[in-house]
Formats: C-alpha cells, structure tokens, sequence
C-alpha cells in the first residue's frame, strides 16, 4: 500500500505547508474553465450524472432489502435514482469485517489508498457538481466550486491534519532506565495508531460534499470505517463518493464494505445507526432537533456537529459605503441565503451610521441595500446562477412568514427558470426590526431572509452580538467600522463569544465564505458547532494509541 503513499506524498506535503503558512493555496482548479480540465470535461461530467437518473444505481452492499428513490430536485428535474436501503446490522457487520485489513495497513497506507480515492474524485469533478446542483438547487457556478474543488480542498485538510497527528506517534521505541549498579532495564516498545470504530457520517441537504468530506476522510484516515447516512434529498454526490472510495478499495485487494451508504426516506436508520454501540464518532450537519436528539442519545459515540446559529453583521461607520452594499448584496443572494455562514440579522445605530458619503440614516441604509440587492439580481441570468433554487417547502414557509414581521425594506420575488420551470427561485428579503423584537431575530430563519435591527447605539451592537453567539451560536460574525478602537472592541467580543470574524470585507471575499487550508470552518466554541475544520482536535480524537512492550 506503500505505492499509493509515495505516489501522492507531494500532494500531502504540500497541503502540509499550506496548513503551516495558512495562505492561498490548492491543488484543484476552481474555475471551470476548458483549458484546465479538458473542452469535453464539462458536458461529459454533466452526462453522466444524467445516465444515473431512472435506473438502479449501481451499487452491491450487503443487507439489501429494497430499491429506493428519496430525492426530490428542487429545480423540478426528474430523478427517480433508486439506491439500495440496507438493514442497518448488515452495514454494522460489515463494517467490521472490513475493520482489521484496513487497521492492519497502518497509517502510511491508508493515506495513500483516500489520498488516490480524492484524485478520482477531482477526476470526476463536472459529475459530482450536477449532481449537486440538481440535488440542492446550487447555482452551476457553486456547485462546481462548493461541490467539487473547495470540497475536495476540505478533504486533503482533513487528511493531512490527520497523517500529522498520526505522524507525532512513533512507531517504536527503546526504553532504557539506569538500574545504578545493575544492568539497565530495557524494553522494546512498539505503538500503534488504532481507529476508535465505527464513523457515521451524517450528510446536510444543502451542501453534501462540502459538508461531508471532513468528517469522512478524517475518519478513514485514522482508521475507521465509515457508514454514510446523506440526506434523503441529496443521496447522488454522496453515492458517486462512495462508489469512488469502494473502487479504490477493491483495488487495493481491501474490502469495499469499509466505506457504504446508508439511504433510507426513513429517520429510523440514522437514529439506530446513531445508538449502535459500535458506532464511536458520528460527523453531523443539521438543524438542531436531530443534532440535539443526537447530544442526548447516541452517548457512546463521540459528536462532531454543525448545527444551527444566527449570524450577525454589525454596521457602525464605513469609509466604502458602495463596495460595502455591493459586497453584502451578493453575500445575502448568494444561493438564496441557503448556507450556514449566511449573515441573518444586519445590526446597525437607530440613529444612523457615518460614511464616506455622509451620514445616512437607518432607513437609508435598508434602502440603499435593497437598491444593491435589486441591481444585482436585474439581469436575470445572473440573477438565476447566484440564486439556484430553494431547497425545501420548509425554506419557502420561513420565507412567507418572514414577510409578516416588522417594516418590508425589500420584498422577496418569484423569478422564472427558462431551463426548469418548476424551480422556486426566489430573491432575498430584508424586514426591519427594532431592538426590542428579540423574539423574532434570535431564532434561525435558514433561507433568503435577513433582519435589518435599529440598535440603540454603537456599544448596544456590541452587547447584542456578542450576547447573541454565546446564547444562540453564530458561524460567522461580521463588522463595517472606520473606527480603529471599536474595531478592537469587537475582536474582543469575537475572542470572547469565540466566533469567526470578518471585517470590512468590500472587496471579492464574502462573509460566508470559507477557504480550505486558511480559514478554520466554526470554532467550536459556541453553540453552533462544537468542532472546527480542520483542526487536530478535530482528528486526534478519533483515534486510539494501543501499545505492546517486552523486555529486549
């Protein structure tokens, strides 16, 4: 298995120094560009997605009891992929059986083995992003980037995170102790990094490989085999994962069952999944009724959750008040607010803020924005690839409901899909509230909703947002000052409430954006989240040390 470490090991030295340096870097081309990946890479990848859809996927897992198509495209394409449902006990069971092969190649060779797996996957990179996109309702343009390279990049952090800490256990050792006049007592000592059991794998609606692939990777990598539950509406990039990793596997003469999908329309499974005593870490992403059901029940398993917050973005003063209102535009639109790093709740003075085009008042500030939402969103081309689709009916009720509460500064719209008309696309909208309806904008409104909240001043802002992360989680805070002190005054609530900050952004970089090997994804300091990618505690957990000694 040594072959496939070698092969790669430029590959994971290099995402290495990337972690070390923490500056730009990746080795799969964001831009999907023709030059790059090939004229036919596009169409071909789009094709094959296409192939899959109403027929049996082509996977063979042990358990199959039935055929079943869960999903529902919220571009109103046509699926009718049926994916085989399997009898929990058998994945168990064959999870374990795959256990000792895998255990027994060490780390250098389970590296090698997801590091050739990941190269695939890049490989496959238009056919993941369709079907992401018909899936999650992602623009093509995000789904190609979220879905395929930026989640590709996630990946190769976990694994190297992973080989890191693995690497800091050597894998033997002599001990010597003086005896004074007597000979020295020696030992022979040999250490061996063991996967704690069985990992599942818990994929989110909206992102699938993004989402997932930390967790999966992290996992194998430190020898564990893994179970992957996706969520019922978006099983297809999960799957093609799946059948990628069992290839390589297959390959490699190791049993393909170390790595299954678990597909049920059922909650059932997942939550006997969950409970099973050989499950020991479950990786989720989710809303916090089954995030919490999992925090109360599957106690024998260690967690790593993602799960929902209220992200604040405090507006005190700003020397680039056009390139700020043209950032946040495209930041609140950007796949119709559907991302977990999505500003939700829009601080900002009663009494107005200081620009450099001079003082505008609360109300100018809404309006203004809506006025940058609306000229983004005017050429509806653009208008559909930033959007994509709503995800769910859930997402759509939140927004109706939305549209009852406080003063309307934008009103969300209804665009038409040329290519799928039953598509719900939808713009964003902002509702104004005042500090005093609490009630309303601390709780999540997951979708193309944001709450524009008069603040009765600059230090309230403060209070509230830094009360908000702490009492309710946020992945992402945001700040607009000129003000070099409250600047700092913020970094201190963000150290404090232990949330991601970003200020001034009026440039390409959003707020809800995340690069792998620079920014850490959460913290895990807060209520939203409870683990970060990628950190080492995010990997080191997941494995054991068991040693064995002898005298020499």
């Amino acid at each position: 298995m040594t072959a496939l470490f070698d092969r790669h090991r430029t590959l994971l030295d290099d995402a290495l120094r990337a972690l070390a340096h923490r500056g730009h870097w990746s080795p799969f081309p964001e831009a999907p560009s023709p030059k790059v990946y090939g004229e036919s890479a596009q169409a071909e990848g789009r094709n094959a997605a296409l192939a899959l859809c109403g027929k049996d996927y082509p996977l063979d897992q042990p358990g199959e009891r039935a055929r079943v198509a869960t999903e529902r495209s919220p571009f109103g394409a046509t699926l009718d992929i049926r994916y085989p449902e399997c009898e929990g006990e058998a994945l168990v069971a064959a999870a374990l059986a795959a256990e000792p092969a895998w255990q027994a190649i060490g780390p250098e060779g389970r590296v090698g083995v997801v590091l050739e797996a990941l190269k695939r996957i890049h490989a496959r990179s238009f056919e993941i992003a369709h079907a992401v996109m018909l899936t999650t309702g992602q623009g093509p343009m995000m789904a190609f980037q979220a879905g395929g390279p930026h989640a590709q990049d996630r990946a190769l952090e976990a694994i190297a995170t992973a080989w890191k800490a693995m690497a800091d256990v050597p894998a033997e050792a002599t001990w010597e102790k003086p005896q004074g006049k007597n000979p020295p007592a020696v030992l022979k000592k040999r250490f061996e990094v063991v996967g704690r059991g069985i990992a599942l794998v818990i994929g989110c609606a909206t992102f699938p490989t993004w989402n997932t692939y930390p967790g999966l990777f992290a996992a194998l990598a430190t020898g564990n085999p893994v179970i992957v539950k996706p969520h019922p509406n978006a099983v297809l990039p999960a799957a093609i994962t799946v059948s990628v990793l069992r290839e390589v596997l297959a390959e490699e003469g190791l049993d393909p069952n170390l790595v299954t999908l678990a597909v049920s329309a059922e909650p059932q499974l997942a939550q006997m999944l969950a409970t099973h005593h050989a499950v020991a870490s479950i990786d989720y992403t989710g809303g916090n009724v089954f995030g919490r059901w999992l925090q109360t029940h599957a106690t024998q398993a260690r967690l790593y959750a993602e799960m929902a917050g209220v992200n604040l973005l405090v507006i005190e003063s700003t020397d680039a008040y056009a390139a700020m209102l043209r950032n946040l535009a495209l930041s609140l639109s950007l796949y119709s607010g559907q991302m977990c790093t999505t500003t939700q709740n829009l601080l900002v003075p009663a009494e107005g803020i200081r620009t450099d085009q001079g003082h505008k008042s609360f109300e100018q500030v809404g309006s203004d924005l809506a006025q940058a939402i609306d000229q983004l969103l005017a050429d509806p081309k653009v208008a559909l690839t930033v959007l994509g689709a709503i995800g769910s009916p859930q997402t759509l009720e939140r927004l109706d409901k939305a549209a009852k509460v406080g003063r309307t500064v934008l009103a969300s719209r209804k665009l038409e899909h040329p290519e799928y008309p039953q598509a719900e696309v939808r713009t964003p909208a902002i509702a104004a509230l005042g500090v005093d309806d609490a009630d309303i904008y601390e709780q999540e409104c997951f979708g193309p909703v944001s709450y524009l909240v008069a603040v009765p001043s600059r230090e309230a802002a403060l209070e509230i947002a830094e009360r908000s992360v702490l009492r309710h989680g946020a992945m992402t805070l945001g700040l607009y000052s000129d003000d070099p002190a409250y600047i700092d005054d913020m970094v201190n609530a963000a150290r404090r409430a232990r949330v991601a900050l970003s200020i001034n952004l009026t440039q390409s970089v959003m707020v809800n954006q995340s690069a792998g090997f620079s920014d850490f994804h959460a913290t895990g300091g807060n209520p939203a989240a409870n683990a970060a990618y990628t950190t080492l505690a995010f990997v080191a957990d997941r494995f054991v040390v068991v040693q064995h000694r002898r005298h020499a």
